[in-house]
């Protein structure tokens, strides 16, 4: 019996513990975490962290992460879900056409979509986060209100089939979550 497979899409400037934390959870969880980016270059992640003595979150590169695939060559419909880390990477991955393709596939199927930081400017921008509840990093807040999407401020914040965070700290509470709904959504593979 084949893994489900989990799309989890990163760009550079993916924040490492917003990629690193569900890719290894799904992978402990039976499931096959693939790395979606641009191309199938490994990305450079970014480690974010706040610092008192700066107005923003500081950040410092991390590790590489391989890619499994390009985005070009995802067909959706061979997972079961779909992944988006923070970071700065959502803001230039939301640009590419593929990204739409496969992120509107998991909103139009209705299948477990997963959000962490900065991720759900992907879905906001297309016009799939109005009348949906999401978490998101305080400072998007206004964004995502605008995308029309209600805010709440939580680390765990379900909406059907989609679970997002503010940010990894939050990743403890985003995985159980996360992980509950895949699991509830779950097809025999």
């Amino acid at each position: 019996m084949s893994q489900q497979k989990v799309l989890v899409l990163v760009g550079d400037a993916a924040e490492e513990l917003d990629a690193m934390y569900p890719i290894y959870r799904l992978r402990e969880g039976g499931y096959d975490a693939v790395v979606a980016g641009l191309t199938t270059r490994e990305v450079q992640l970014v480690i974010h962290d706040f610092d008192p003595n700066s107005d923003a979150y500081t950040e410092k590169n991390g590790r590489k992460l391989p890619v499994d695939i390009a985005f070009a060559d995802v067909d959706p419909s061979e997972y079961v879900a779909l992944v988006i880390p923070g970071g700065r990477a959502p803001e230039y991955i939301r640009l590419d056409a593929d990204v739409r393709r496969i992120t509107e596939y998991f909103f139009e199927k209705d299948l477990p979509v997963g959000t962490i930081c900065h991720g759900p400017q992907v879905p906001a921008v297309y016009g799939l986060l109005k009348g949906r509840k999401t978490a998101a990093f305080p400072p998007l807040w206004g964004d995502m209100e605008n995308a029309g999407a209600i805010l709440v401020d939580a680390p765990d914040v379900v909406d059907g089939n989609m679970v997002s965070c503010r940010g990894w700290p939050d990743m403890p509470e985003w995985s159980r979550a996360f992980m509950n709904v895949l699991e509830r959504a779950a097809v025999p593979a």
